[in-house]
């Protein structure tokens, strides 16, 4: 400092008696001399050594302008004190990976509802205040503490969809779903690539499933893009699904605008519709599954292996039960169009899992649907507390998917 300060004593006489473009050529070497702001040191070297007198309590006082001595510390701003620690916020984030980086909305639910697991596990150390915070933290808040964590994710992926032959002719256009038709049982269909940053040679694939009506979504791993994986996996979802499968919408890519599926749909009576070209938010439901559901848990890396797919279809049979029956999502169910001919869209008031959706679908669109098939698909082998076997009771029930799920 004292070295700077001996620089501007040097030039600031020149400087104050100088021309503009005098005065440019020395504020340059100045600045490459000291490394200082060039505005900052413009004013310095205009008002050094200027003097000008003030009166105070009847004293006039003589005041001379200089560098300050020193750095000196910001002062500490007002308003009211910081409630949320550094403890409070890296616990926060720690939760939020743990149930699957939920936004706030969603998130601040789930830590009310599960702090009583969150105490129990030994995993966690949670503090009486840490705990009044997660009992009285706002959504707005958990999403502004989280912010900083949120930057650090992985890069945005690659899209390799291309289109499909000559048979789209035959596979109608459906760009959107009405309200009225808004009932289980129609899925959109998309394939998310798991190149990596380079798309050269064979890769896994996983391809994601999501009911518009419910939001249930089934993730299935491909080992690649092959005609007859795909139509394997939605066979293997329709026979797994608690509720019959009506209709499935597909982007123009190749893996679904093919011979094998559209046989498979017109077997069984599905109907299979896809979107305009170009138009990727046709798919938005299924698009927003794929962010929120594959690349959060899965990432952006590079799978190319036989192991590496049975890995992720490791992941995705713990990870559909856990977004179906636990993890709660908000859903847009009505748009209101206003004096100013903009639409504002009317969301749920309560956030919901695609399990209690289907539960309160309408009476009309309930299936009688046997406990047996869901336990054989997601449960396992367990015995009451009357000792019967419930992989093999016969009890059915008119709700849509009422039955008892057990963890895997």
């Amino acid at each position: 400092m004292q070295t700077k300060r001996a620089i501007i004593e040097a030039h600031y006489k020149a400087y104050q008696k100088a021309k503009k473009k005098q005065r440019g050529k020395i504020l340059d070497a100045v600045v490459t001399t000291t490394g200082l702001n060039r505005d900052y040191l413009a004013h310095v070297l205009k008002t050094y050594g200027r003097k000008s007198s003030a009166i105070v309590n009847g004293r006039k006082l003589t005041l001379a302008a200089a560098m300050a001595p020193g750095r000196r510390s910001a002062p500490r701003r007002g308003g009211r004190p910081t409630v949320y620690g550094t403890g409070f916020v890296t616990l926060l984030a720690g939760l939020w990976e743990y149930f699957g980086q939920r936004c706030g909305k969603l998130l601040c639910p789930m830590l009310r509802a599960m702090l009583p697991f969150i105490l129990a596990d030994e995993n966690w150390t949670v503090s009486a205040e840490d705990q009044a915070l997660l009992l009285t933290v706002s959504p707005s808040t958990i999403d502004r503490l989280l912010r900083p964590v949120k930057k650090k994710r992985w890069p945005y992926g690659k899209s390799l969809t291309k289109p499909g032959p000559l048979l789209k002719h035959q596979i109608p256009i459906k760009p959107y779903f009405t309200w009225d038709e808004l009932k289980p049982g129609f899925f959109e269909l998309d394939t998310v690539s798991h190149c990596g940053t380079s798309t050269s040679g064979e890769f896994c694939r996983t391809l994601t499933l999501t009911d518009v009506s419910s939001g249930w979504t089934e993730e299935r791993a491909l080992r690649n893009s092959a005609h007859r994986w795909v139509k394997e996996q939605v066979a293997a979802v329709r026979s797994s699904l608690p509720f019959p499968l009506l209709g499935i919408d597909s982007d123009n890519g190749r893996e679904f605008i093919n011979h094998q599926l559209l046989a498979f749909c017109t077997e069984h009576h599905i109907q299979f519709t896809r979107s305009r070209p170009y138009r990727k938010n046709d798919n938005c439901f299924v698009e927003q599954k794929n962010g929120d559901v594959v690349r959060k848990n899965v990432g952006y890396h590079r799978y190319d292996t036989g192991e590496e797919c049975a890995a992720l279809a490791g992941v995705y049979r713990f990870l559909c039960p856990l977004i179906n029956f636990w993890y709660p999502t908000i859903k847009t169910v009505g748009k209101l169009k206003l004096e100013n001919g903009r639409y504002k869209k009317i969301r749920e008031k309560t956030p919901k899992t695609p399990y209690q959706r289907l539960l309160e679908s309408p009476a009309r669109y309930r299936t009688r649907i046997p406990i047996s098939s869901l336990v054989r698909r997601w449960g396992s082998r367990k015995t009451s507390e009357k000792g019967t076997d419930q992989r093999s009771e016969s009890r059915s029930f008119t709700g849509m998917i009422v039955f008892h799920w057990y963890p895997p």
